[in-house]
C-alpha cells in the first residue's frame, strides 16, 4: 500500500500540470477580486455544500479537488485581499509578500531550530533588527518579575484571554479608567512596583487611540515595572514621520507585540512580539531534548511559544524589503488618510462619528441604535463593503478599519454610497 501511495505522488508530468492548475485559479481570484461581492451572498454559502460529505473511501483525483475548491470556495470567501473590505484590522497582502509566501509554502520549512531550517533562521534575524530599526525600539533586546496586572478599562479581549492561559485570572486586574476615546488616564494610575505588569495600548481596537505613553513611562520605570505595549496595529505608527508622535516614549517599554498581517499589510498571519529581555524570553520558552540541536544561530523555537511552526519570516522578510523604510511609512500614512477622508464623507452625508480619527479606525452611527443596526446589516448584505459591528460606550455602532493598501479613494467613495443606500433603506436616520 505504501509503494502504491508513493508511486502515486511521484508522477511529476502530473504533479506540474496541478501546480499550474493552482497558478491560474489563485490568478483568476487576484484578477476577479475587486468585482466579487465583499460577503459572499446567499448562493455562494449554499455552494459550500459541496464540502460537506463522508469521508470517502477512495483517494480523489487532485485537479478534482482544486477544481472544486475553486468552483465552490472562492466564491465563498470574503474579499479581505480588495479594496472594500473595513471589517477586522486586517490588511491586504503585498505582491512580493505574497509571491514569497507561494515559495516559502513550497519550501515548507519547520521554524524551530536552525539545524531545521537555516533560512529560516537568518530570515527571522534580519526581519527582527529591521522592525527594531523600523519601529524605533531599543537595540539591545535580563528574571521577569512576579506579577500584578495593571491595564486600561478598554484592553482588547486578547490580553484577558492571555492573562487567562498564563494563570493569572481576573483577581489580579486591575484596571484603570479611560477618557472618551478608550486612551487610559494617567491621573488614574494605581501605585506600582517591581511586582507589577502595566499593559499599555498603541492604538485602541475601537477608536485607533494611543494611551498617554510619556506621561505614564516615567512613573513605571521609576517603580520598576514591566511594561508590555499591545500595538497590534498601531504600533507601525512609528514607522511614520508624521505620526511617530503618537508612539513618544513607547521605546522605554519591556516588550512590545504587532500583526505585521494588520497595517503593514504582510500575508496572513504574522504576529510578532519583542522583549527587551532577551535572556528572560529565552528561559521562559527553552526546552530540552535529546533530538533538540541548539546552535550558535538563532534558534527560533526559543522565542516563541510554538515549536511546530512554518517559517513565516519568508513573506515578512519579503514585505519588508519590498516596502523599504519610506514604503512602510508612506503606507502607514496612506490609510490613516484614507480613514480621514471616510469619516469625513460620511459625516458629510450625514452620520455621526464618535471618534477622533487619530489613526485607521472609525467609529459610525445613525441617529439611534435601531437605525445603526439595521443600516450595518443593510451594508452587509450588499456586498459592495464590509464592516463589522462594535460596543462604544454602551451603544452599538458600525467599525471601519482601513488596513488595505489595495484601498482607492474610488473605494471609499463607493462605500460611502453604499453607507447611504443602506441608511436610505431604512428611513429612519
Amino acid at each position: 500500500m505504501a509503494d502504491n501511495i508513493s508511486g502515486r505522488f511521484r508522477r511529476h508530468a502530473e504533479d506540474w500540470a496541478l501546480y499550474e492548475q493552482a497558478k491560474e485559479y489563485a490568478l483568476d481570484y487576484m484578477r476577479t477580486v475587486d468585482d466579487r461581492p465583499v460577503f459572499p451572498g446567499p448562493e455562494a454559502i449554499a455552494g459550500l455544500d459541496a464540502f460537506r460529505e463522508p469521508l470517502p473511501d477512495a483517494p480523489a483525483d487532485p485537479r478534482d479537488i482544486l477544481a472544486r475548491l475553486h468552483r465552490c470556495g472562492s466564491p465563498a470567501t470574503v474579499a479581505q485581499t480588495g479594496g472594500r473590505y473595513f471589517g477586522f484590522v486586517n490588511g491586504g497582502i503585498i505582491p512580493a509578500a505574497l509571491a514569497a509566501r507561494w515559495l516559502g509554502d513550497t519550501w515548507d520549512q519547520n521554524a524551530a531550530l536552525y539545524v531545521i531550517s537555516p533560512v529560516t533562521a537568518v530570515l527571522e534575524e534580519v526581519c527582527e533588527s529591521w522592525l527594531v530599526d523600523l519601529l524605533g525600539l531599543p537595540a539591545g533586546l535580563f528574571g521577569a518579575p512576579e506579577i500584578r496586572v495593571v491595564l486600561g478599562a478598554g484592553a482588547h479581549s486578547t490580553v484577558y484571554k492571555a492573562l487567562s492561559i498564563l494563570g493569572l485570572g481576573k483577581d489580579r486586574l486591575i484596571k484603570v479608567p479611560t477618557d472618551d476615546q478608550g486612551r487610559m488616564l494617567a491621573d488614574s494610575l494605581p501605585p506600582l512596583d517591581d511586582n507589577t505588569l502595566l499593559i499599555l495600548q498603541a492604538g485602541n481596537v475601537a477608536t485607533g487611540a494611543f494611551d498617554p505613553f510619556a506621561a505614564i513611562f516615567p512613573r513605571a520605570r521609576e517603580a520598576g515595572a514591566w511594561v508590555h505595549v499591545d500595538g497590534a496595529f498601531g504600533l507601525w505608527a512609528a514607522a511614520s514621520p508624521a505620526l511617530r508622535s503618537l508612539t513618544a516614549g513607547v521605546d522605554l517599554a519591556d516588550s512590545w507585540s504587532a500583526d505585521a498581517h494588520k497595517t503593514l499589510n504582510a500575508p496572513y498571519d504574522s504576529g510578532v512580539v519583542f522583549c527587551r529581555h532577551r535572556d528572560a524570553l529565552a528561559q521562559a520558552m527553552s526546552m530540552t531534548g535529546s533530538y533538540i540541536v541548539y546552535s550558535e544561530q538563532r534558534d527560533g523555537m526559543i522565542y516563541t511559544a510554538d515549536m511546530s511552526r512554518r517559517a513565516r519570516a519568508v513573506e515578512l522578510w519579503a514585505s519588508l524589503k519590498a516596502l523599504g523604510r519610506t514604503g512602510a511609512g508612506q503606507l502607514v500614512d496612506d490609510l490613516c488618510r484614507k480613514a480621514r477622508r471616510f469619516a469625513a464623507a460620511l459625516e458629510k452625508d450625514g452620520f455621526r462619528i464618535l471618534n477622533d480619527v487619530c489613526f485607521n479606525q472609525v467609529l459610525v452611527a445613525c441617529r439611534d441604535e435601531a437605525a445603526t443596526k439595521k443600516t450595518l446589516e443593510n451594508i452587509q448584505r450588499s456586498g459592495e463593503c464590509w464592516c463589522g459591528p462594535a460596543q462604544w460606550q454602551g451603544e452599538t455602532v458600525i467599525r471601519i478599519s482601513v488596513c488595505s493598501y489595495r484601498t482607492t479613494d474610488e473605494d471609499i467613495d463607493r462605500s460611502v454610497r453604499a453607507f447611504a443606500q443602506a441608511r436610505e433603506g431604512n428611513a429612519r436616520c
